[in-house]
């Protein structure tokens, strides 16, 4: 019996609904369960909170991730008490590529923090035309949607650098990084001048890695070094879209052992932040 193109459709349609994020179905879930208990339909949802009834209807069906500003809202008109704010992080972390998703949600809660990323800045400290930069240029191309959807997630996770209680978190960036022109002169410049800003943080620490400084511990690609709350250390690394925890002790005491060179070799914090100013003042 032949398929016919409505069945092709439905078949599709299915696939589709099956491969949405779970935080945001129960997300939708939960939020149709307390719009009824107050009584409302869609439409007067949407108007209470100042989103349109498609809006609404995509948040409820799983399709489309509530934004902050939505579930402040909806929590506000609907009387939730902050249940639906307590989902927000989890609605949050589904907006990252599925390969990143459990790093993130380990990410958000450590206690210390130590990367080497030696061509491009590391997404914690990106800023938003950086990030979209980035996002734009993937191959095979992205759809505005997911671009807009990656791109307020990478934000999203840049909270980590201001929270409550602090993480120590270290950066170490390739000078290639900071000269490769991703999005054009003036997204660099906005770039660099992020990075002087974070760097004053006080539980944060940026260094430079300059080029034709040789051989250095770097040299096989980037990592990321973490601890937990539960005081464990872990390590992270990345390519081509396939991302790998590493929890082997072994392995990782070596990935902290190679961290501490790339420390000693790199630019100390003044010294890169100089550099940055003159990259600065380039332009």
């Amino acid at each position: 019996m032949r398929e016919t193109r409505k069945d092709r459709a439905t078949s599709a349609k299915a696939e589709a609904d099956n491969d949405l994020p779970g935080a945001w179905v129960a997300y939708g879930t939960l939020l149709q369960h307390l719009r009824k208990r107050a009584e409302l339909n869609q439409q007067a949802l949407g108007e209470a909170i100042g989103y349109s009834l498609e809006q609404v209807a995509s948040v409820e069906q799983g399709r489309r991730p509530a934004k902050e500003a939505f579930t402040e809202a909806a929590d506000r008109v609907l009387d939730a008490r902050g249940v639906l704010e307590v989902l927000q992080p989890g609605v949050d972390r589904a907006k990252l590529p599925r390969f990143f998703r459990n790093f993130a949600t380990i990410e958000a809660e450590v206690l210390s923090r130590f990367s080497y990323d030696p061509l491009l800045v590391p997404g914690l400290l990106q800023t938003e035309a950086y990030a979209r930069a980035v996002f734009a240029g993937h191959c095979p191309p992205f759809s505005e949607e997911i671009v807009d959807r990656h791109t307020e997630a990478r934000l999203g996770r840049q909270k980590l650098l201001t929270r409550d209680p602090m993480a120590e978190l270290s950066f170490i960036i390739g000078e290639e990084a900071l000269r490769n022109p991703t999005g054009g002169a003036a997204v660099m410049r906005e770039q660099w001048q992020h990075l002087l800003e974070v760097g004053t943080l006080r539980n944060v620490e940026v260094q430079v890695m300059p080029d034709r400084s040789g051989f250095h511990t770097g040299l096989d690609g980037p990592y990321v070094l973490i601890e937990t709350k539960e005081l464990r250390r872990l390590g992270y690394i990345e390519s081509q879209e396939i991302g790998c925890i590493v929890s082997d002790p072994a392995d990782v005491s070596g990935f902290a052992l190679r961290y501490g060179k790339l420390r000693s070799q790199a630019l100390n914090a003044r010294e890169s932040a100089r550099l940055i100013e003159r990259l600065v003042g380039e332009t």
